[in-house]
């Protein structure tokens, strides 16, 4: 999961107009018109290290597979003051131990704390922030300058970042939150890489940029929308977004003559709000020009075996594999429609329809692995796998694993754990894999179709605990 430093080409710039005469900013760094097809701009002529790729870790299995898929760091919340209150996320019990994984891995851990936030959570802000920090989290995402005040206090030696939330937009905003502290500003989604690139250019040199590379986007100016609070009583800026811009509208606006929205899409309206996903796969040298240090994913709110597949296509392409293959990967998990969003001029709507693309399904996820002679077959692998989806022997399922290509195999020889006793399931009891193994016998079946029960089978090649299995949608 390391990141590789490359060659870099370079062309100075003229001096930045909103820096006053003297800074001790560094050099200017400006892309010029191929750059982008040529690599990394940068002032000095010095090569600008691979981006950091920060992964989403909405909870446990989630962070596990950001850290065996290549991230180099993550960012999650506890139980409190995150804008995703549906993920899973961390109790503050728990939150120690997460960190120390991920530590263990060369990790770093960034914890958000970026809600809007009013005087009873401030109040309640200093002691939640020092458990963060005890927690060992590396740095803070926040938006609101009380709660970095708080964090400054109470938590000095992690680093701050701003949120997208605070939607930096220009250099001076940039600077003056360096100036306060911040050590990474997150840039606001509505940027074009030409804006990121001036940001760069005339923003403090140690001041890190971070920008969103992929996931859903939020039709409202950097996520701050009041559709849900006044339509739910759910805020979207507290963490609670009830996705009411992803519901059928029958739209009349009639004071813009001429302009007409598809609001006969169907019997159930449009969808003239539905944002397009952000893909930028095939972009990451653009973004390197421009001088972005941090390639974030969003998707707090997903599934491990999402985070495995976008984290695992993104380390291939930053490592230097392919982006079209990493870009034909990223389309065979589940996704609205995808665009660049504002990096290129104006983002897309999906009007036409409020759904996601699903080629693919998590079949299983694979727990345990041996050579397959110690159950009497010298022919593979014996594979130990927690089902998901359903599957069958002529399946061709592929394997997720880090630091290669997805590869396909068939699983031969289906065989289902079934307690001996006549007891209920092991799922119904919550019965682990070695308790199981204890308890039950494996039973040849034609179909693996029991979720989260324990299926062993045979594979031509080895697999790791962790790996995950998909399925064609169609199968």
């Amino acid at each position: 999961m390391s990141c590789r430093s490359r060659n870099l080409t370079c062309a100075p710039s003229s001096a930045c107009p909103s820096r006053p005469a003297g800074s001790d900013n560094g050099e200017d760094r400006r892309i010029v018109p191929d750059a982008a097809e040529r690599g990394v701009v940068r002032g000095d002529g010095s090569s600008r290290p691979v981006p950091e790729l920060l992964a989403p870790a909405g909870g446990r299995s989630q962070l596990e597979a950001a850290v065996r898929f290549g991230a180099d760091a993550v960012f999650l919340a506890a139980d409190r003051f995150g804008m995703r209150a549906r993920a899973s996320n961390f109790p503050l019990d728990q939150l120690p131990d997460a960190v120390a994984y991920a530590h263990a891995a060369g990790v770093k851990v960034h914890a958000t704390l970026n809600i809007l936030m009013h005087d009873r959570d401030i109040r309640a802000l200093p002691a939640y922030v020092e458990a963060l920090a005890a927690a060992g989290v590396d740095a803070f995402i926040v938006s609101d300058l009380g709660a970095l005040s708080v964090i400054q206090r109470h938590a000095p030696q992690a680093e701050l970042h701003v949120s997208t939330q605070a939607s930096v937009m220009n250099a001076e905003a940039a600077r003056m939150w360096h100036q306060l502290g911040a050590a990474r500003v997150v840039c606001a989604r509505e940027l074009s890489l030409d804006d990121i690139a001036e940001l760069r250019a005339c923003a403090p040199r140690d001041l890190k940029i971070e920008a969103f590379v992929h996931g859903a986007m939020c039709m409202a100016y950097s996520g701050r929308c009041l559709l849900s609070t006044g339509m739910t009583g759910r805020s979207g800026n507290k963490g609670a977004c009830a996705q009411s811009c992803r519901w059928g509208y029958a739209l009349v606006e009639e004071k813009r003559p001429g302009e007409y929205f598809p609001v006969e899409s169907d019997e159930y309206g449009t969808y003239v709000m539905n944002a397009e996903d952000l893909c930028m796969v095939e972009h990451l040298d653009a973004l390197r020009a421009a001088g972005v240090d941090a390639l974030k994913i969003e998707g707090r709110n997903k599934q491990a075996f999402y985070v495995a597949t976008v984290v695992g296509a993104y380390r291939r392409a930053l490592d230097g594999g392919s982006a079209r293959h990493a870009a034909e990967e990223l389309r065979r998990v589940s996704h609205r429609p995808y665009g660049t969003g504002f990096y290129f001029g104006r983002p897309r709507q999906s009007a036409h329809a409020d759904g996601y693309v699903r080629r693919y399904l998590h079949a299983a996820t694979v727990e345990r692995c041996r050579p397959s002679s110690s159950c009497g077959d010298s022919r593979g692998f014996e594979v130990i796998v927690r089902c998901q989806n359903r599957f069958v022997p002529t399946d061709e399922l592929e394997v997720l694993t880090p630091g290669r290509e997805p590869f396909a195999l068939q699983p031969r020889d289906l065989q289902l754990l079934m307690p001996v006793d006549g007891r209920a399931p092991f799922v119904e009891r919550r019965v682990g894999l070695d308790e199981a193994l204890a308890q039950g016998a494996w039973e040849h079946v034609a179909v693996a179709n029991r979720a989260s029960e324990h299926y062993r089978f045979i594979a031509p090649a080895p697999l790791q605990p962790g790996d995950f299995l998909r399925v064609p949608a169609s199968s």
